[in-house]
């Protein structure tokens, strides 16, 4: 595996910690989509390292025999990238990089990166780059190592401090900046959302990577960017859907993700507003990864976050073609975990207790149960319509009737 590493793809090594609060078996659940996540930005994994310790080291993360391992490893191999699983304080980060001597960076910093790559429109890059400012606007002094080795003396007391000083000034001045255009962008969608009239709204959400745009390009008939990379879409995509004569506005969100950075919370402020605005909420997930119940908590925490958790919810669990393949290809064992169970199993644990009416099992690649979604969504759409317009029998003959009913 070491020996194979794509020239495209940087060579890097990722780095987490054992604690009271993060086992072995979760830590490596974080890895896996860290490394994800690294290959989604460029790199290439090319080896794990973890220590037990009751809490990260204050000044180097992990312990500094650990770090002396790290360090031998990367010259041998001449890795170019260290990334550590949590987010790093600028005194870590400071110190870790003058001991490891190449480029080091935390989870906040590879998944602000992915943003900046994947943002396409003018708005996107703006939120992306106020996340990015107020990230390393407290790391700046690590930026000057070079000035320390300017010892004092005649002439060079304090040069390094003044540098520091303008950049913050700088940095902070475009964060105004950045936050003023935002607000005024926000404005214009908020016109542009208000403009949009009474219609019924749909919202995807979910994590990341788990197919809402390909159930957004198979539903509204769009051309939404899709691929096999977390935070392949950034940009909120609105379409106006009709199924059977009644027609809703169907929006794609930006994926969640676990840890997710403040930062990207605050400056995808207006993106999130799609969802705060929606009438009903189509939370899609990706049954066939070993972590989705995780994933489905990560995701209600942030709806919680942002007040979106009452919201009328239908759960679809997207990819029961890869899911099937999974149970089909696993090895049979003695005792059967919920790595084995079958769809009908899971059905009958607390997927049931969300609700016949609520929960729905396709693929939106294969469209497999597909119209046993667009019926229930169909449903739940017209239950919120007829509520909003009681009497427009022009588009609905069987308005009245179904209001009485």
């Amino acid at each position: 595996m070491l020996e194979k590493v794509s020239h495209n793809f940087e060579k890097t090594v990722i780095v987490g910690i054992i604690t009271q609060l993060q086992n072995e078996e979760k830590l490596n659940e974080y890895l896996d989509e860290l490394e994800f996540l690294t290959f989604t930005a460029g790199g290439e994994v090319v080896k794990r390292f973890f220590q037990k310790m009751d809490k990260p080291n204050p000044k180097t993360f992990v312990g500094t025999g650990k770090l002396e391992e790290i360090n031998h490893y990367i010259k041998e191999n001449e890795v170019t990238t260290v990334i550590f699983d949590d987010e790093l304080s600028p005194a870590q980060q400071k110190n870790i990089t003058r001991e490891l001597d190449c480029k080091v960076l935390d989870r906040t910093n590879l998944i602000l990166d992915i943003f900046a790559q994947r943002a396409e429109t003018s708005y996107a890059r703006t939120q992306v780059e106020l996340a990015q400012c107020q990230y390393l606007l407290p790391r700046l002094t690590g930026m000057w190592t070079h000035l320390e080795r300017q010892r004092g003396g005649i002439g060079m007391r304090g040069p390094g401090e003044t540098e520091i000083e303008t950049d913050r000034r700088i940095v902070r001045d475009r964060i105004a900046l950045l936050k003023e255009k935002i607000k005024t962008i926000d404005k214009q969608m908020a016109v542009q959302r208000s403009n949009r009239g009474a219609m019924v709204r749909v919202a995807l959400v979910g994590y990341t990577n788990v197919g809402k745009s390909t159930l957004m390009n198979a539903v509204g008939k769009s051309d939404v960017f899709v691929e096999n990379k977390l935070f392949a879409t950034l940009d909120t995509t609105v379409r106006k859907v009709v199924i059977k004569n009644l027609p809703f506005l169907l929006s794609d969100t930006v994926g969640f993700i676990r840890k997710l950075p403040t930062q990207l919370v605050e400056s995808f402020k207006s993106t999130l507003d799609e969802v705060r605005e929606a009438d009903l909420l189509l939370h899609v997930v990706d049954i066939s990864h070993p972590d989705f119940e995780d994933h489905i908590e990560s995701v209600n925490s942030i709806l919680q976050d942002i007040k979106s958790a009452d919201k009328p919810t239908i759960m679809v669990f997207n990819k029961i073609d890869a899911y099937k393949h999974l149970i089909l290809s696993d090895e049979i064992t003695q005792e059967k975990t919920t790595k084995h169970y079958t769809l009908e199993d899971w059905k009958n644990t607390w997927m049931s207790k969300v609700g016949a009416n609520h929960a729905l099992f396709i693929s939106a690649t294969n469209k497999e149960n597909f119209e046993e979604f667009r019926e229930k969504v169909y449903e739940a759409v017209r239950e919120i319509h007829i509520t909003r317009f009681p009497y427009n029998k022009f588009l609905y003959p069987d308005y009245k009737d179904a209001a009485e009913d």
